[in-house]
């Protein structure tokens, strides 16, 4: 693992003018006015904060192709429930670094680089809205949703979801968008290369307002029965999840974002 490099702007007066991270928030400003709602954003809410994302490359938030962000302090999402069930991985594992570029409690910008081989496990977003942008690299997502009304296994405590996606992602390609109840709610992405992804979250993480992230293991369909079993159209398609109790080992870091600097306008 060396020291990423970060790149300059071309042109550091261009940073003096609305950029479009500062684009992104105002939108996202605008779009989660609060994290009170129970109801996702309207359609075309979410297709304009989509269009905008699909437009910001590497180099808009600081970065340069194959260089994520280096250590550094950091604030926001690494004291968030995101990282609460989350245990010390082997020194020698390269780390994923997590670049906070802003939150508030109705939503949160941020930036994912992880290197080759590298995994984010098997986890949720209760109440969540989550719109993410492959920046640079190649990505695995696998992603579920839960089966409604709630199937469970009849000799063990796991759940049944629907396959929702199981694809290589590489960039450039759209911005995908899960929601609470459906898009692919619960996901894991392994990097196939070393990979930046940029994520807004409407609302974050909040241990005080229930949105604790879980981790899960993900079984094949056969590997237990259940009563209703024959209402599944396709073993495939389906997965049994079952939540972990104990840590997960993740080597994540904060990193310092050093793109353009987001003007808050909450105040």
């Amino acid at each position: 693992w060396t020291h990423p490099i970060q790149a300059p702007p071309a042109d550091p007066m261009a940073w003096g003018a609305p950029s479009r991270v500062q684009a992104l928030y105002d939108l996202c400003r605008r779009t989660f006015p609060s994290p009170s709602s129970a109801a996702p954003p309207p359609a075309s809410a979410v297709r304009a904060i989509s269009s905008l994302m699909d437009t910001i490359s590497p180099a808009d938030v600081g970065l340069r192709d194959d260089s994520p962000g280096d250590g550094g302090g950091g604030h926001g999402f690494f004291e968030s429930a995101f990282v609460k069930g989350a245990a010390r991985a082997p020194r020698w594992a390269q780390p994923i670094t997590y670049l906070h570029v802003y939150e508030c409690d109705a939503f949160s910008i941020g930036i994912f680089c992880l290197p080759t081989s590298a995994v984010i496990p098997l986890h949720d977003h209760p109440g969540m809205t989550v719109l993410s942008k492959i920046l640079y690299g190649s990505m695995h997502v696998k992603s579920y949703d839960w089966v409604e009304p709630t199937v469970l296994a009849s000799n063990r405590q796991v759940r049944l979801a629907k396959l929702h996606a199981d694809d290589v992602l590489t960039a450039p390609c759209p911005t995908t968008v899960l929601y609470p109840q459906s898009g692919g709610n619960l996901h894991t992405f392994t990097s196939v290369a070393s990979c930046a992804v940029l994520d807004v979250l409407a609302p974050p993480y909040a241990e005080d307002a229930g949105r604790i992230c879980t981790y899960f293991n993900d079984y094949p369909f056969s590997s237990f029965s259940s009563g209703r079993a024959k209402t599944v159209d396709s073993p495939d398609n389906y997965a049994w999840i079952e939540a972990i109790n104990s840590p997960v080992n993740i080597n994540m870091r904060p990193g310092m974002y050093s793109g353009p600097t987001v003007q808050d306008r909450l105040s």
